[in-house]
C-alpha cells in the first residue's frame, strides 16, 4: 500500500474479521442451507449496519490522520449503461471523500453490464497492477458471472476490495471482500409488492421484463412475482429477460402489448429497461394503459413518473453506497475497520405516481444529496 499515515495508527484490521478467518456465518437463518449466499443478517455482527446507516446520513467527521499520498481507487463497474446509479454512487464516494478530508485519485473502469469478459479483462489488470491501488470497488456485471474475479481482487494483498450493487456474500468464495455495499433487492421487491397490492387490489394479470438470470434478478422478479401471487393471487402471463437493457424492455414491452394485452401491469427489473418499457408504451400511447414499474428510483425514473409515464419504483436512498464507502475507507485508514458492518445496506421507499411534486422532490433530495437532483449529463 502507498499511503503512509504520519500518525501512529494502528496496521488494517481485516485479517482479525469473522470472515477472513472463514468464521461466517455469525448466525443462521432457517433457509440457509437452501442458498448459495448468505443474507445480511447472518454475517452482520449486531448494531455495526445501524452504526454505519447513521453515520452515512450525518455530518461528516473529517479523517483524523494525515496522508503522504492520496489513496488510489480503482472503479471497476458496468457504468455505461443507462442506469446511473455507478455514476452517481462514484460523486457520492468522492463527495463524501472530500467532505472528510481524504485526498484521492480514482481510475474508472467502464463497461456495460452484458460484458462480462470485458469486466473480467479489467480485473485481471488491476489485480497484475496491485501496487498502483489502495482500494478497488467493483460493480459485478452479474454475481455469479464475475464470482472468480471477486475471489481474485481479495486475494491480492496489495489493495482492500470493496463490492457495490450485491448483499449476498457467496458462501463459496476462497477470499472474502473487505464488505459489500447494496441496497436489498429482496426487502426492495416485498416492500414493493405490498404497495402494489394495496394499491392495485388482487387478481391482477401482470407480465416481467426480467434481467440477467442470477440472484439480483431473482430477488427483484422473483420475490416480487411470489410475493403477489401468493398474497393476493396475481397471474404472471409472460416474462421476458431484457437482459436489463433499454432495447431489451422495449422489445420485450411491444411484445406483450401484442401478445398478451390482457397484462395491466409491466414490471422491469432495472431502470434501462423500465426507460425502454415506457418508449415502447408512448410509441403506441398505452402508457395510460398499463400499470409500468421500474427499479431504483433513478433520475431518469422520477422524471419519468412526473411526466405520467412510469407509475412506481421502489427508490433507493441512493447515494447512500457511494458515501457509505468513503466511510469504510476513513475507518480503515483510521484502524477501525472492525467496526464496519460486512454487508451495508440503503434505505428503499416506493416513490410513485399519487405522490406530490414536493413529495417527490423531498425523497430525491435526501436520496441524492451529493450527485444532486435530477437525470446526470454523461
Amino acid at each position: 500500500m502507498k499511503v503512509f499515515m504520519t500518525t501512529a495508527l494502528v496496521a488494517s484490521l481485516a485479517t482479525g474479521m469473522a470472515w477472513a478467518d472463514g468464521h461466517l456465518p455469525l448466525k443462521e437463518l432457517p433457509d440457509i442451507g437452501d442458498r448459495d449466499y448468505w443474507v445480511p443478517d447472518e454475517v452482520n455482527a449486531d448494531g455495526k449496519l445501524e452504526a454505519l446507516q447513521a453515520v452515512v446520513g450525518s455530518e461528516a467527521v473529517p479523517f483524523s490522520g494525515t496522508l503522504d499520498n492520496p489513496v488510489q481507487i480503482a472503479l471497476i463497474y458496468p457504468s455505461a449503461d443507462t442506469s446511473d446509479f455507478w455514476a452517481r454512487n462514484y460523486l457520492a464516494l468522492t463527495k463524501r471523500l472530500d467532505e472528510l478530508g481524504i485526498a484521492y485519485e480514482t481510475t474508472e473502469f467502464a463497461s456495460r453490464q452484458i460484458e462480462h469478459s470485458l469486466q473480467s479483462t479489467y480485473a485481471n489488470q488491476v489485480e497484475q497492477d496491485a501496487d498502483l491501488y489502495d482500494y478497488v470497488v467493483f460493480g459485478p456485471s452479474e454475481l455469479a458471472i464475475q464470482a472468480d474475479n471477486i475471489d481474485k481482487l481479495a486475494g491480492n494483498d496489495g489493495f482492500s476490495t470493496y463490492v457495490w450493487a450485491f448483499h449476498t456474500p457467496l458462501k463459496d468464495l476462497g477470499n472474502q471482500p473487505d464488505a459489500w455495499f447494496d441496497f436489498s433487492s429482496a426487502a426492495g421487491a416485498l416492500t414493493m409488492c405490498d404497495y402494489m397490492i394495496e394499491r392495485l387490489g388482487e387478481g391482477v394479470t401482470m407480465s416481467m421484463n426480467r434481467g440477467i438470470p442470477g440472484i439480483t434478478d431473482n430477488q427483484r422478479s422473483g420475490d416480487f412475482k411470489a410475493c403477489v401471487e401468493e398474497k393476493a393471487g396475481w397471474t404472471t402471463e409472460y416474462e421476458h429477460y431484457g437482459e436489463y437493457q433499454r432495447e431489451g424492455g422495449f422489445e420485450g414491452t411491444s411484445l406483450i402489448m401484442q401478445a398478451y394485452p390482457d397484462s395491466a401491469v409491466i414490471h422491469n427489473a432495472n431502470t434501462a429497461m423500465a426507460m425502454g418499457s415506457v418508449e415502447a408504451q408512448v410509441a403506441m400511447g398505452k402508457e395510460k394503459d398499463i400499470f409500468s414499474t421500474g427499479w431504483g428510483g433513478t433520475g431518469l425514473e422520477l422524471e419519468a413518473i412526473r411526466r405520467g409515464e412510469l407509475d412506481a419504483t421502489p427508490m433507493r436512498m441512493g447515494d447512500d453506497v457511494g458515501a457509505a464507502t468513503a466511510e469504510a475507507i476513513k475507518a480503515d485508514l483510521e484502524g477501525r475497520a472492525d467496526e464496519l458492518p460486512f454487508v451495508f445496506l440503503g434505505r428503499i421507499t416506493v416513490a410513485h405516481d399519487q405522490m406530490s411534486v414536493e413529495e417527490i422532490d423531498a425523497l430525491e433530495q435526501e436520496a441524492f444529496r451529493f450527485s444532486g437532483v435530477g437525470a446526470l449529463n454523461r
